[in-house]
């Protein structure tokens, strides 16, 4: 694309230059002139701009003032910093569900099966239409969604959000009936199946789903299967852990994203144990890397990692965030609660990148 460069750098130089900064830094060179101010709705920039992002991890993190009874929304980014995230353009009072390539899911909290889909650095946002007819009251406990998951496909600019969970009757035990709702941004509307499932998940398997090969994917509680949904043919199935896991007290497992492959983090008292799909399709694991965790070990009863990449790992603990650079072999903390807070950070705490992906 030519946009207009003085000939002092090559166009190609100027448009990697602008790729690395900022949404809020490149909405301002906007004003510089006429075929800058295009380059946001250009759709090579945009996908050049979003493979940059791929490589630059962060994380949001929900910080929550026990003393004022309110919250707010900081991006730790291992190369800017921490700065304040605001959601106060969707003029609601919001929890984030789910995060995916630059989108959240975030569901209303005083309108109990409301839902919007944001992209917090552009402003962009979307009101989703209503999941079910029938109000949420407590006559009906299954409104609240057991599994939450936004898939963001960025290279067809469209995204589903996936509301998952047992249907319960009032007074009654789940009766094995798996409902999913899954909503698609093209056709602006929802779509049902019931299945059957008979799976538990803890609180940091429903934060952490990974969106891979058009599906999402969760560990369950028993952490011996990830359970999948295919989102091409709307069908649950289950995918089979590393056999060299080691299971048993002590060892905890999570499941996140490694540059668009889906990864599998172990940690024991003393070590981080990394495992990458390298093949999909063959269900095929390799080790990619053992990380001591010597330094940081009175942190490691209460330490999980959140979101990674080839060259970093961000972890949460009740109260810091922590980022381990896979080369240098050395901890940085990133951020640090200053004040009481009522949740540790880690409970609502979810990976994310910036990106110009459109929600509308």
């Amino acid at each position: 694309m030519d946009i207009g460069g003085n000939g002092i750098f090559p166009d190609e130089v100027v448009i990697q230059i602008l790729a690395r900064l900022p949404v809020k830094s490149l909405f301002r060179s906007k004003t510089v002139c006429k075929l800058w101010y295009r380059l946001s709705m250009d759709k090579y920039f945009i996908q050049l701009y979003n493979e940059v992002s791929r490589k630059n991890p962060m994380i949001l993190v929900e910080i929550s003032d026990s003393s004022e009874s309110k919250s707010s929304l900081i991006c730790v980014d291992n190369l800017r910093g921490v700065s304040e995230i605001s959601l106060n353009f969707l003029n609601d009072r919001v929890k984030v569900r789910a995060s995916c390539n630059g989108l959240l899911c975030c569901s209303s909290i005083p309108d109990k099966g409301v839902f919007y889909v944001c992209n917090p650095v552009t402003r962009e946002f979307r009101l989703l239409p209503k999941s079910r007819e029938r109000p949420v009251t407590r006559f009906y406990p299954d409104g609240e969604a057991t599994l939450v998951g936004l898939a963001c496909d960025s290279s067809y600019q469209k995204f589903n959000v996936v509301l998952a969970g047992c249907h319960r009757t009032f007074g009654h035990r789940p009766d094995g009936s798996f409902i999913c709702l899954v909503f698609d941004s093209e056709l602006n509307k929802w779509r049902k199946f019931i299945s059957f499932q008979d799976d538990h998940f803890t609180h940091m398997n429903k934060n952490q789903v990974v969106f891979v090969n058009n599906a999402l994917h969760w560990l369950t509680v028993s952490s011996t299967y990830i359970l999948v949904l295919d989102l091409s043919c709307d069908i649950w199935r289950k995918m089979p852990l590393p056999y060299d896991l080691i299971y048993g007290m002590g060892n905890r497992i999570y499941l996140l994203d490694f540059d668009g492959c889906l990864s599998v983090i172990q940690i024991s008292e003393a070590w981080m144990n990394i495992w990458v799909l390298k093949d999909y399709w063959k269900g095929e694991w390799c080790m990619v890397d053992k990380v001591s965790l010597r330094c940081i070990r009175g942190m490691v009863p209460g330490i999980f990692p959140i979101s990674q990449t080839g060259e970093y790992v961000f972890l949460a603990t009740h109260k810091q965030v922590l980022v381990y650079h896979r080369k240098t072999q050395v901890w940085k903390e990133m951020y640090s609660v200053k004040y009481s807070s009522a949740l540790p950070l880690w409970f609502s705490a979810h990976a994310y990148r910036s990106t110009m992906f459109s929600c509308n």
